[in-house]
């Protein structure tokens, strides 16, 4: 919008109160606001002119200083000592033009200050100089209000930093993700929130762009750990976008992604689960084995394998019913995974009824006394099997194998010595242990058939 048009705008809407005890300036002065178009009213006294500013808001306020009682500085004080009106200019009129005079109302809080008598060129001059400086005022004043809302209500939280990695501002969105109080992170550094290597990273890019601003590129967006007050993590997303006003600063958006990440772990952690058992499935446990494999070749201990396969289990869903066989293998993995205590032990259901177990750093006699154990609790919890010829309850047969890995060797192997073990215990009457041990001639014989 060019001048002459905010002028004419500034004209055509804005408020004027006249404030004079002589009726010859308050006529005078009223004609020529009119005719400039604007809206006017008029007061002869101090008490008066307080009154009608605090009802209609005038835009501007032409005061005089001398009126008997309330003088115009007295008028001034109270206009500037009250919220409704201090906001509202005010040009004193005044035939006292000395210099005390002139900056006593300065001191008060008055814009301008026109001597009388009045040239009415000038006064119409500025009037609309002042009102032209309010109306650009009052929009930098809405522009910063309206700013200020959308930042207060960003569901992202903001962070401005300076150079040095302080904090400058955190709009509220950033204090709640973060569990702080308003302004408590104002002075605090990055260095208090993120990793120490992620905070240098962002502290060497600080201090590139300040060096060069034209050259260094924005730094993007990345996923970032930050330190939340109550001392836990929050995973965020980070995008940093650096500004330059006489220094240089760096806005940055948060993003919280921590239910992404939830979905994305609950997601990641049902492919790793068996639906109906909710133990480790197939293929976790095959990652599982490979990592656990590379391990062990590295350190030289011993690997065993666990191999575990429900007797008679057809019998028992052809008998009871597959909701019950369904409930029967609930109770088996619940037991078996009883007995993986350690980050590197594992039950999983590996298909069917049969189970499987890896007892990483074990030997072969620690193995067997495992999988003893295992049998004994599945035959302790006494699930009723009415066609079982082994036994009148749930059983299982079990071969134990295990293996100091080395590179000529493969979990195949290992795997297939286990399920022979496992054969062995269910031609040997079902509900025992049999095991295969590392170096002992069975396990050598299977590796020959694996690799023949």
């Amino acid at each position: 919008m060019n001048s002459g048009s905010l002028s004419y705008a500034t004209r055509r809407d804005a408020a004027i109160l006249i404030v004079d005890d002589a009726p010859e300036n308050l006529g005078a002065l009223r004609k020529l606001m009119v005719e400039q178009g604007y809206q006017t009213f008029v007061a002869t006294s101090g008490e008066r002119a307080l009154k009608i500013a605090r009802r209609v808001h005038p835009d501007l306020i032409l005061l005089d200083i001398m009126m008997p009682g309330m003088d115009g500085y007295e008028t001034c004080r109270q206009l500037k000592s009250n919220a409704a009106t201090q906001r509202i200019p005010v040009i004193f009129m005044s035939g006292r033009t000395g210099t005390e005079d002139v900056v006593a109302g300065f001191d008060l809080g008055a814009v301008d200050y026109i001597s009388k008598p009045l040239r009415m060129p000038e006064v119409c001059a500025r009037v609309r100089t002042q009102l032209q400086i309010r109306s650009r005022s009052e929009t930098h004043e809405e522009q910063a209000e309206r700013l200020r809302t959308i930042v207060n209500n960003m569901a992202e939280g903001l962070l401005i930093i300076e150079a040095d990695g302080r904090i400058q501002f955190t709009n509220p969105a950033c204090d709640k993700y973060l569990g702080y109080q308003a302004e408590e992170l104002a002075g605090s550094t990055i260095s208090e929130l993120l990793n120490p290597l992620v905070a240098q990273e962002y502290l060497d890019y600080f201090e590139r762009y300040a060096a060069a601003p034209q050259t260094a590129h924005n730094h993007g967006t990345r996923e970032v750990i930050i330190r939340h007050r109550n001392g836990s993590s929050v995973c965020m997303d980070l995008t940093l976008t650096p500004m330059y006003l006489r220094q240089p600063l760096f806005i940055g958006l948060l993003h919280d992604i921590t239910h992404h990440k939830q979905s994305e772990d609950t997601l990641l952690r049902a492919a790793m689960v068996d639906p109906l058992t909710k133990i480790a499935n197939r293929r976790h446990f095959d990652t599982f084995l490979e990592k656990e494999w590379q391990r062990a070749m590295r350190s030289g201990q011993p690997l065993s394998l666990v191999v575990l396969d429900v007797d008679h289990f057809k019998l028992y869903n052809d008998t009871l019913g597959h909701p019950a066989g369904d409930a029967c293998l609930q109770q088996v993995a619940q037991a078996i995974a009883s007995h993986a205590l350690r980050p590197t032990d594992l039950a999983a259901r590996y298909g069917g009824e049969e189970f499987v177990l890896l007892f990483a750093e074990t030997d072969g006699d620690s193995a067997y006394l495992l999988a003893e154990s295992i049998r004994a609790h599945i035959e302790s919890l006494q699930i009723p099997h009415p066609r079982s010829t082994t036994s009148a309850w749930l059983t299982v047969s079990i071969g134990v194998a295990t293996i100091h890995p080395h590179q000529l060797d493969n979990t195949e192997s290992l795997f297939v010595a286990a399920d022979r073990a496992m054969y062995v215990a269910k031609e040997g009457g079902r509900n025992q242990v049999q095991a295969t041990k590392t170096g002992g001639a069975s396990l050598a014989a299977v590796k020959a058939l694996v690799m023949r």
